[in-house]
């Protein structure tokens, strides 16, 4: 992430609409997956400052782990709870999670594959993954550049990683499909113009809630659409319990 990016992080998640319509369609999904015993020990990868925890609590005990040291304050309420480490095979908490969440983080990585085995080495038998990705190369703009992804996804490519690594995939939903052509427009316009790279902001608060307002309300709606586009892309997988049948994957 880019220094100055990381900077304004905190205050644009907590912020901004598209950080809380994530969040708030990560907990719908989240409450409509959880054993009614709890999700017990979770696991949050590329937590920052554990600005998710708070919400998190409700499903069970939560930790995470973050590779830039300078998103997680030392004085922060969550620190204790935060491994300032690279996300791969170093990392051996000595224990295994019941769920594991990696928000838009895969699309940081050169190896996402050895990530995902990880994870599913770290999840118990019958443990859920939930992973969100920025979605189509088609819609590469400068806030890829900004963010220093390595890529963008779709149903069939993270589909194949996820099974690569041996997860049984349970849903996969295209997210803020009303993006999609906002964001088309915009690459075109960085080509035509060569735009630079430019830091995010948060729009003036009527912005701010309508725009979040309409994704909440379109995921409401057109979730089990199975609407083929999207500007992001969530994904519920499972570590199999050995015996267990397959069943065909929601996509």
């Amino acid at each position: 992430m880019d220094p100055k990016y990381g900077e304004n992080y905190s205050e644009l998640y907590r912020r901004h609409w598209w950080w809380r319509a994530r969040q708030r369609i990560v907990l719908e999904i989240l409450r409509g997956i959880q054993p009614s015993s709890g999700s017990g020990q979770i696991l949050d990868v590329g937590c920052g400052d554990g600005l998710f925890f708070d919400r998190l609590l409700e499903f069970g005990n939560v930790e995470g782990i973050e590779r830039d040291a300078s998103l997680v304050r030392t004085d922060g309420p969550y620190r204790t709870r935060i491994r300032i480490a690279p996300f791969d095979s170093s990392f051996r908490p000595g224990k295994q999670y019941s769920m594991i969440l990696m928000l838009d983080v895969l699309e940081h990585l050169s190896d996402p594959l050895s990530a995902l085995c990880h994870s599913r080495r770290l999840l118990v038998p019958g443990g859920t993954l939930l992973c969100t990705v920025p979605a189509f190369r088609l819609l590469w703009t400068n806030h890829d550049v900004l963010n220093q992804h390595v890529t963008r996804y779709t149903k069939k490519s993270l589909g194949m990683l996820a099974r690569g690594a041996g997860f049984e995939i349970l849903q996969q939903h295209y997210l803020f499909q009303w993006l999609f052509p906002a964001k088309l427009v915009a690459r075109m316009k960085e080509v035509l113009f060569r735009q630079a790279p430019s830091m995010p902001r948060i729009p003036t608060k009527w912005t701010n809630d309508i725009f979040f307002y309409l994704t909440t309300a379109e995921y409401g709606i057109l979730h089990r659409l199975r609407v083929p586009f999207g500007s992001s892309l969530l994904i519920v997988a499972r570590n199999p319990v050995e015996g267990d049948p397959v069943e065909p994957a929601a996509i």
